[in-house]
């Protein structure tokens, strides 16, 4: 039987997901086998693993820095929000259906046998399970019936180390009232507390820190100093979507309300001379080298907003002057058409931004695969990119095929296709992610800007990430209690 040990968070972002991947290093550096563990995770970046089945980007991360290969028993629920309150859930990474929150809160439960499985199934792999909750285990009205914090620990029986997030204030407030709300069963399972993203004179917070002790009862375990690392994030409340100055080659990224897998750039950001913006208005637009559209859980949603507040005409008239590039729902949206027969989304049918000579009808059945082979016939600035080879999956609603009046003939269209001017479109998330084709492009760009950059390489996406959760995980060791831990983690599971 596995060892397990549960990261629960005051709030969303507090900095669950990097502890636990941080958490899973070390264990496998001491020699375990380790894997994590999400048993409900809402989050709009997912990934496909081999055998084609859906699960979240975080939980891929954090099997990556424990040296595993993603399996969709790490997070058996996602649930993909399609709106204000409702999702797409997800189950054994396949699509069990779309969902308001009322109607997946009272059926939830049910849910719980397929939980337990996934969780065994990880047990017959795994020494040490390091589980993740979401949010904050102190939502009193979610309390009942929890399936992800308090009531994921309970069913497995796990010890628990709450994290708070001092960079946003009140850290303190933070963790003694969530441990307020909590029963005196469920406060018995918090064996310790770590302060997060503390930057300063830990000295001066040293007083806070016995007050914190004394009126809770739990003993602080480590203060993490905040980390400027380049991993996956889990969802919207990424630092990446933060204003950032422009670089001498200058990325922007439209940030819709439904933006999906916006982890396809997060290679580019390894080179210095190189930003990564994500726009959200015409005036944050500015002069960018590069335009992408990323993808988006409701495309046609996504797409009449930024028909309403002028980003595609916006990104019409750029795309005379600059490469403009979507992936997956961004593709679709550059096309003459989508149409909604299925009710996938919204019903009916739109026009697109009609730069790419097709058309997307959205069906009910997803498409899940990984994808591998070499580019070929892209035309323009990136034709330097033919006979690369790449490597990436593919998770959409929906068929995308040339239109009629383009091509009559039905030929199968190209992994990338490029229309009019240098416009790009392709279903592949990770295309960029060999650091060939990522340096590639940047070099194509600023040849086209006239300037030469001093650093032309970027590192293999994979490798560069491995040295990210290296250096995670020596930071942890010096600031975490790992001797505590570690004890905590002996006397978990005994019976």
């Amino acid at each position: 039987m596995s060892k397990v040990i549960m990261i629960q968070g005051t709030m969303s972002n507090a900095g669950k997901s990097l502890l636990v991947a941080g958490l899973c290093r070390i264990f496998r550096q001491d020699g375990y086998r380790v894997a994590p563990f999400k048993s409900q995770n809402m989050a709009l970046n997912s990934y496909i693993t081999e055998e084609g089945l859906e699960m979240g980007r975080a939980q891929v991360m954090q099997a990556e820095a424990a040296g595993m290969k993603p399996l969709v028993c790490m997070n058996p629920i996602l649930l993909k929000p399609t709106n204000q309150t409702g999702s797409q859930v997800i189950v054994n990474g396949e699509v069990l259906g779309n969902m308001s929150a009322r109607e997946y809160f009272a059926c939830k439960r049910k849910l719980i046998p397929d939980i337990k499985k996934a969780f065994l199934k990880l047990e017959e792999l795994a020494d040490i399970i390091v589980i993740e909750g979401a949010g904050s285990p102190a939502e009193i009205n979610l309390k009942e019936n929890d399936i992800v914090n308090m009531g994921m620990a309970q069913m497995v029986d796990a010890p628990v180390l709450l994290v708070g997030d001092i960079d946003r204030g009140g850290v303190f407030a933070q963790l003694l009232g969530t441990l307020m709300l909590l029963t005196e069963e469920e406060k018995s399972r918090v064996k310790g507390l770590f302060i997060n993203k503390f930057r300063g004179d830990k000295t001066i917070l040293d007083p806070g820190i016995e007050m914190l002790e004394e009126r809770g009862g739990i003993p602080v375990l480590g203060v993490i100093p905040y980390m400027n690392l380049s991993l996956d994030d889990e969802d919207s409340l990424s630092e990446r979507f933060s204003e950032k100055k422009a670089g001498c080659i200058d990325i922007a990224v439209i940030r819709y309300p439904r933006i999906s897998n916006f982890t396809d750039f997060n290679v580019f950001e390894q080179q210095p001379d190189v930003s990564v913006r994500y726009v959200t208005s015409v005036s944050e637009l500015k002069s960018p080298d590069i335009l992408f559209l990323p993808g988006s859980k409701n495309t046609m949603s996504d797409l009449k907003w930024m028909r309403q507040n002028g980003l595609e005409a916006a990104v019409k008239k750029l795309s005379e002057e600059i490469p403009v590039f979507g992936i997956c729902g961004g593709y679709q949206m550059l096309g003459y058409e989508i149409s909604d027969n299925d009710c996938v989304e919204e019903g009916g049918t739109i026009r697109g931004m009609e730069l790419l000579p097709v058309v997307t009808a959205l069906k009910k059945e997803k498409r899940r695969c990984q994808v591998t082979g070499a580019l070929e016939s892209l035309p323009g600035v990136f034709a330097c990119l033919n006979g690369m080879e790449y490597e990436g999956y593919e998770i959409h609603m929906g068929t995308t095929e040339y239109a009629e009046a383009y091509n009559g003939n039905h030929e199968e269209l190209p992994v990338v296709l490029g229309g009019k001017g240098n416009v790009y479109g392709s279903y592949v998330h990770g295309l960029f992610d060999r650091g060939e084709i990522a340096a590639a492009v940047i070099k194509a760009l600023a040849e086209k800007k006239g300037i030469t950059l001093e650093n032309g390489t970027i590192m293999d996406y994979q490798a560069f990430k491995e040295t990210q959760y290296d250096i995670l995980a020596d930071t942890l060791r010096q600031y975490l209690n790992m001797e505590e831990i570690y004890g905590i983690l002996r006397e978990a599971k005994l019976e």
